[in-house]
């Protein structure tokens, strides 16, 4: 489990930033701190093994109090000005997050953290056990998949989010060798980040597949699949 912290003077970024880590299990939040003193009482009394750090803060710069700590935690930067980036990297850290950025940025920043020390190893997420059902590993665990539960997947950059009917996994197996692994006589790419189960499918209007709550976008390319399960074939 890797036991973040974020510090930063904007509370919006603390939201955007823990929506993010949300979607990451191994990924525990130890605090918040909104300017380099609560971030020094935070790190002396948590345990914290990564830090989100912005930069331009009251008081002391973000890279300032990085220099006063001994032997800080990874840093990921999450800074609107790109002009510190050299100074960042100077100070050894993990990775330099220009605001706004994205989730599939902020995914490949965190795949840069040493698996073997911060995120626990991911290799090996799939493992098969029969016909209808696989092992799936996540979060440090395997989940035993059932192929009827699953609703859809959905990529996320190296990561695959495997939405259920009661929940969902998120693993460090690709979109690709998922799809790879399940029966293609029940389960179709509508779109290079999705693979949806056929029967639990409610309805299609336009460039959408309804399942449930969710709307699952139909790619381009793969419109003509699309047509030819409304007509009937494959």
């Amino acid at each position: 489990m890797t036991h973040y912290a974020i510090i930063d003077d904007e509370p919006i970024a603390h939201r955007i930033i823990e929506g993010y880590c949300a979607e990451l299990p191994y990924l525990n939040k130890a605090g918040n701190a909104y300017n380099v003193f609560e971030a020094s009482e935070l790190l002396a009394q948590q345990k914290v093994n990564l830090v989100f750090l912005d930069i331009n803060m009251p008081k002391m710069t973000g890279f300032e109090w990085l220099k006063t700590v001994t032997n800080p935690p990874k840093i990921i930067v999450t800074s609107a000005y790109k002009e510190y980036a050299l100074e960042g990297y100077e100070l050894d850290i993990v990775d330099y997050l220009l605001k706004p950025f994205s989730l599939a940025r902020f995914l490949k920043a965190i795949n840069k953290i040493n698996p073997s020390t911060d995120v626990p190893p991911m290799e090996g997420p799939l493992k098969t056990t029969g016909k209808n059902q696989f092992f799936l590993k996540g979060d440090k665990q395997y989940h035993q998949v059932h192929l009827d539960t699953i609703l859809f997947v959905e990529a996320l950059g190296n990561y695959t989010k495997v939405h259920l009917k009661d929940g969902m996994i998120v693993s460090h197996e690709k979109i690709s060798g998922m799809e790879a692994l399940l029966p293609k006589d029940a389960f179709f790419r509508v779109h290079k980040s999705f693979i949806v189960a056929m029967e639990k499918i409610e309805r299609i209007q336009g460039n959408l597949i309804y399942l449930k709550e969710h709307k699952i976008p139909i790619g381009q390319t793969y419109k003509s699949k699309i047509i030819d399960l409304l007509s009937g074939g494959r």
